[in-house]
């Protein structure tokens, strides 16, 4: 049975849409990237808790945390974290490839890095999106976004040393992996210096960004505007 065929079967056998919880160029759009692939039914509701505490209280009644992405199974179940999230995805529907599978040899390789990028780098935007959460003196803002902004261009310097991709990071095929670095890559210091700091990822970032099945998600969803690398 061809790729396309198991696919339809897939589809067909999920009777309600996934549910994304999430905001504009947000740790929701790998995740939107990853059903886009698949060819999954999802629907969005929009959530941006930055924008105050009625946003907060309104989120958190769906994620305790407060944060997007979170998404509503087609079980029900909510999900949280983007990494478990992109995870499960690529292993619920094998048909799709999105990551390697349990016993393939690239697999160890794979939950590595997707586990660095969510805890190493990831993580530490809770930080600089507002230092006042572990700083009160607003004197002292800037030099701690400075210093986390330098910690993330060595951990992604450190990917990019240890990572040998080919078209894309783990292989010749566009994975969960890939999406998730696209999008985080893309935040501050901005992808001018991911690609200064890891030369040997750029074109497998390069080409998640031009794949012509998520050219409308780009367009919606984090837009190459001119001077988006700054």
């Amino acid at each position: 049975m061809g790729r396309n065929r198991l696919m339809e079967n897939v589809k067909m056998s999920e009777s309600q849409p996934f549910i994304v919880y999430g905001a504009s160029g947000s740790g929701s759009v790998p995740i939107e990237a990853a059903l886009e692939l698949l060819g999954l039914p999802y629907r969005l509701e929009e959530h941006e808790p930055w924008k105050g505490s009625a946003e907060t209280e309104r989120l958190a009644a769906i994620n305790p945390m407060a944060q997007v992405p979170a998404v509503r199974l087609p079980s029900g179940e909510v999900m949280t974290e983007s990494a478990a999230i992109l995870i499960w995805l690529a292993d619920r529907y094998p048909e799709g490839r999105l990551a390697p599978a349990i016993g393939d040899a690239r697999r160890p390789d794979f939950l590595r890095w997707m586990t660095f990028v969510s805890s190493a780098i990831y993580a530490l935007y809770w930080v600089t999106d507002n230092p006042s959460r572990v700083l009160e003196d607003a004197g002292g803002h800037d030099e701690i976004k400075a210093k986390i902004y330098r910690r993330i261009e060595s951990c992604w310097a450190l990917m990019g040393e240890q990572l040998a991709p080919q078209n894309f990071l783990l292989g010749e095929e566009i994975g969960v992996l890939d999406l998730y670095v696209a999008t985080a890559s893309r935040w501050s210091p901005d992808r001018r210096r991911f690609y200064e700091v890891a030369p040997s990822l750029a074109g497998a970032i390069r080409r998640t960004d031009s794949d012509p099945r998520l050219s409308r998600l780009w367009a919606r969803r984090f837009p190459f505007e001119p001077g988006w690398e700054r």
